[in-house]
């Protein structure tokens, strides 16, 4: 089995069930725009992978990320190790915060060399998620 930072946000799911849809057109249109926020990008040499499934990155990733190679890695390790122990702790404490934006742990382990691709992935979500779900993961607000 796998090693690897597997990452699921269904958050697609909430507001799927929020409503009611007025015709299947736009359904469809929506099932299609989900499938395509769907991202998996593997290291298969070190036997990590990262997926996220999200309504919109895709869009936000392609239009406002810096390209690849605008940071270094040891950039995106240490602000993803930062952020990420705040958002475990946040999954942690579902009575103070909102267990829809927080649903599960991100397993990622300083120590652990998960290569350029997928810390750059990892890194631009947890933007996308501060800037979209308008939380901030630390003392400072997230800035691309």
């Amino acid at each position: 089995m796998k090693n690897g930072v597997v990452i699921f946000f269904l958050c697609y799911i909430i507001y799927a069930c929020s409503g009611n849809k007025p015709n299947s057109i736009s359904t469809e249109n929506e099932i299609a725009s989900t499938a395509s926020d769907t991202v998996r990008i593997a290291n298969d040499e070190l036997e990590y992978e990262i997926i996220i499934i999200e309504p919109g990155f895709n869009f936000w990733l392609a239009s406002r990320a810096m390209p690849r190679n605008y940071y270094s890695q040891s950039y995106l390790e240490a602000r993803n190790q930062f952020w990420v122990t705040e958002y475990n702790n946040r999954v942690l404490q579902p009575m103070r915060f909102d267990q829809n934006l927080y649903q599960m742990q991100i397993d990622y382990r300083s120590g652990i060399d998960y290569g350029y691709e997928v810390n750059y992935m990892l890194f631009n979500y947890l933007v996308y998620f501060q800037q979209t779900y308008k939380q901030q993961l630390g003392g400072f607000a997230a800035r691309i």
